[in-house]
């Protein structure tokens, strides 16, 4: 083992993100619940994974889905109870699963009692848990913009003030420069966490912090203006510091933080192991910009040699110091074979994307659906779309592009894209559920698209995700290797090599519909390395290399 790798167990697991709504409805109301997935805990479990990460189970008016949060300590009566919980709990630990959980701590719903308390009675303790702040001149207190498009601040007419809402109108924004609020989220970390919960993904918790005086910003953006003055916030590593040491380290738990706008140097900054570690992975965003600006709703061309360098940049920068944390598809993303891959290679696609982050160093994310290709659907109506973002950014676009500009945005980037229901079967409402209506709409290809149909066949993308999971759980080249690309300068091959100890490995990905030459980097020779996983039959080389077909993917070991 290198010696610069420190093990650990949340390196070496794979984790199955499950957004509850639309992952199985066990209870037959159309909404997806803890029931089901107590009913799917085996499937769960074959893939191979080590972990289950729900997305916001707890009580909620669900105005954005479970990300804005009525009571922390309780579960969303659509989803079941407590007890309905523990099961869960409880049934994941005995086949050998952790469970994370989503921590939401950088806002609450508007119906939380908190929140309310704040606006019954201004002198409340409470009302310092949020921002509450006087308009100025009869405008608003800054000139925040919304994440979600829109104004940051809302007014109150019986307080005669305004609230910050870095996100949706019904999710006002938590003080954690109150020490009363800081508490009140140890409290509920460990309230899970004695319950036996495994570890927290903790959402924007780079927000948590604002920049003293909340200053107007010198720039203006229709999403987001002032990010600078709440990004990485002057006291943020000391309220992260003081999660980790008052709570968490008190536990065998795990933390992965979620941040827009991350780099590998502020990365570094909060994940880097020492005694000074804040979280033990970040999720960012960069390599979900390939096709984009900053955000899917800032469509471009998709650019390999772009999405290339974000990832070497964070396999190289993090190497020996921190871990990463990778991921291509989750709840805020469209799918991917719609973005990376191909419509008309979506089989072949779909296994080359899953080998080209799996097999990079970090604990991989795999986003329910994705493992059987799921994609996206789009719809006719903006009305038929439920999503909070997705309405808000499609009336910033249709003003500024018109309404087929707007729509076409809509299909591509929407969130709503990868939250229809999980396609199970071939049978009524993709056997998600037995009521007559599902709580959204099935996508129609669930016929073609779906885990029965791909069970038992040996081809399936299905079956690909459990015999790559399986390799990298078997072979710690692939966990804990070093780094190093090659074929930087081609726009249609992703080539890396990871070495540890007397072993490499090599990892060759086509990003083409059309057949490709490839030449093994200096090093390899192919004839002295074992075929691990490929996406084709009929592998075979010719002087040291072969032509890729359309989205062609290969992993070689060398002993």
């Amino acid at each position: 083992m290198a010696e610069e790798i420190k093990r650990s167990w949340y390196k070496e697991m794979s984790v199955y993100q499950v957004w509850p709504r639309s992952f199985a409805d066990g209870n037959g109301d159309g909404i997806g619940d803890l029931k089901g997935v107590l009913e799917k805990l085996d499937y769960i479990k074959s893939l191979g994974v080590d972990a289950i990460w729900f997305s916001p189970l707890y009580k909620s008016p669900q105005k954005d889905f479970g990300y804005d949060i009525a009571d922390y300590r309780d579960i969303q009566p659509e989803y079941g109870t407590l007890d309905d919980f523990k099961a869960v709990l409880k049934g994941a630990h005995d086949r050998g699963m952790r469970v994370i959980m989503d921590l939401v701590v950088n806002h609450t719903s508007d119906q939380h009692e908190w929140f309310k308390k704040s606006i019954e009675d201004p002198t409340s303790p409470y009302h310092d848990y949020y921002f509450w702040r006087k308009g100025k001149g009869g405008r608003r207190p800054n000139n925040w913009m919304s994440t979600f498009a829109g104004p940051a601040w809302e007014y109150n007419e019986k307080l005669d003030e305004y609230y910050l809402h870095l996100f949706a109108v019904e999710q006002p924004d938590l003080n954690h420069d109150n020490p009363r609020v800081r508490e009140e989220v140890k409290d509920i970390m460990r309230f899970w966490l004695d319950m036996g919960v495994d570890g927290f993904r903790e959402d924007v918790i780079t927000f948590i912090s604002k920049k003293e005086g909340l200053p107007s910003s010198p720039y203006y953006f229709p999403i987001g203006t002032g990010i600078e003055n709440y990004m990485h916030g002057p006291h943020l590593d000391e309220y992260l510091l003081e999660y980790r040491h008052e709570v968490l380290d008190k536990y065998d738990c795990m933390t992965v933080g979620e941040a827009p706008m991350m780099t590998t140097k502020k990365a570094l900054h909060h994940i880097a192991e020492g005694p000074d570690q804040q979280l033990n992975m970040m999720f960012h965003f960069e390599h979900m910009g390939a096709d984009c600006l900053f955000y899917s709703w800032l469509k471009t061309k998709f650019n390999l040699k772009k999405l290339k360098k974000v990832y070497t940049r964070w396999q190289k920068d993090l190497y020996g110091k921190a871990w990463n944390a990778l991921y291509i598809e989750n709840h805020d993303q469209p799918r991917i074979i719609n973005r990376y891959g191909s419509l008309k290679y979506r089989v072949e696609s779909a296994k080359m994307l899953a080998t080209m982050y799996i097999c990079q160093s970090g604990t991989p994310f795999i986003y329910q659906g994705q493992e059987i290709g799921m994609l996206n659907m789009p719809l006719d109506d903006i009305n038929d779309y439920v999503d909070v973002s997705t309405l808000n950014n499609y009336k910033v676009a249709k003003a500024l592009l018109g309404e087929k500009k707007a729509m076409e945005l809509v299909h591509y980037a929407s969130r709503d894209n990868a939250r229809t229901p999980v396609q199970w079967s071939n049978e009524k409402n993709a056997g998600f559920t037995t009521a007559d209506k599902p709580w959204f709409f099935v996508n129609p290809n669930y016929t073609e698209i779906n885990v029965a149909s791909q069970e038992n066949d040996p081809d399936s993308i299905l079956n690909y995700y459990r015999r790559l999971l399986k390799f990298r759980k078997e072979n710690d080249i692939v966990i804990y290797g070093s780094y190093e690309e090659y074929c930087k300068n081609s726009d249609e091959l992703f080539v890396y090599g990871r070495f540890l100890d007397d072993k490499k490995m090599l990892v060759v990905n086509s990003f083409s519909e059309n057949n490709v030459a490839f030449k093994a980097p200096e090093g390899f020779d192919l004839d002295k390395g074992k075929l691990m996983l490929s996406n084709y039959n009929n592998c075979g080389i010719v002087n040291n290399g072969f032509a890729l077909r359309p989205y062609e993917t290969r992993v070689y070991l060398f002993d």
